[in-house]
């Protein structure tokens, strides 16, 4: 539900609360428009008063029959990270990582949106690889780095049960590029850095209790 609110309100949000440091640059345009105090807010429901970044009330725009809001008050109601870039003037949403995500063109039957799967100990990381099948199984996926990076970072975190004996292995060419014995839920959500320069395919394996489920971040983990 968040997803769908989210995605409503950021097609006609601007900044408003970011100051750039270059107002008289010749890439800003003057407007005439309207405060709209009228206007009030529901998160999934519940009243919500959104706020800038120093707590006070945001005011909305009403500007050629569109309503806009300050980025950062939008995300800070939803729960969505946002960062500036004040040398690019790029707005980050979302999780930043140094690299490229695993959620851009993960495919599994076990790629996840739910928030119910996709939050691990009250942080919701929108998109995750989630295993849970009642009975001892083997868990696996694939990733494809096609060759374009030299180290993959993957977080992993066994829920309930231990998952055991992981392996990420080189598929095209057969090779074992790395091996985990255990990963226990005690130890948390654990990176493992894997070397993979010149490597097309990946194939991560495991094997997982009955018990037991598998939480792979997908927006935290990253080809480099």
């Amino acid at each position: 539900m968040k997803k769908k609110v989210f995605a409503t309100i950021m097609a006609t949000t601007v900044i408003a609360s970011m100051a750039t440091g270059a107002y008289g640059a010749t890439k800003l345009q003057e407007i005439k428009a309207y405060l709209n105090p009228g206007i009030s807010f529901k998160v999934d429901g519940v009243p919500t008063q959104l706020k800038d970044s120093s707590g006070l009330a945001v005011v909305p725009i009403s500007y050629k029959n569109t309503t806009y809001l300050p980025v950062r008050a939008v995300s800070d109601a939803l729960g969505v990270a946002v960062n500036y870039d004040g040398k690019t003037e790029t707005i980050n949403l979302g999780e930043v990582v140094d690299g490229i995500a695993l959620s851009k063109d993960f495919r599994s039957d076990n790629h996840t949106k739910d928030p119910a799967q996709t939050t691990y100990k009250g942080k919701d990381y929108k998109e995750a690889f989630y295993n849970d099948n009642n009975a001892n199984r083997g868990v696996s996926f694939m990733l494809y780095p096609k060759g374009r990076y030299q180290t993959l970072y993957l977080q992993i975190a066994a829920l309930g049960e231990p998952f055991e004996k992981i392996q990420i292995k080189d598929s095209d060419n057969d090779i074992i590029l790395k091996e985990i014995e255990v990963i226990d839920p005690s130890e948390g959500l654990i990176t493992i850095e894997v070397d993979i320069g010149g490597v097309d395919t990946l194939y991560v394996h495991g094997s997982a209790d009955r018990n037991g489920q598998v939480f792979v971040p997908l927006t935290t983990s990253y080809f480099k």
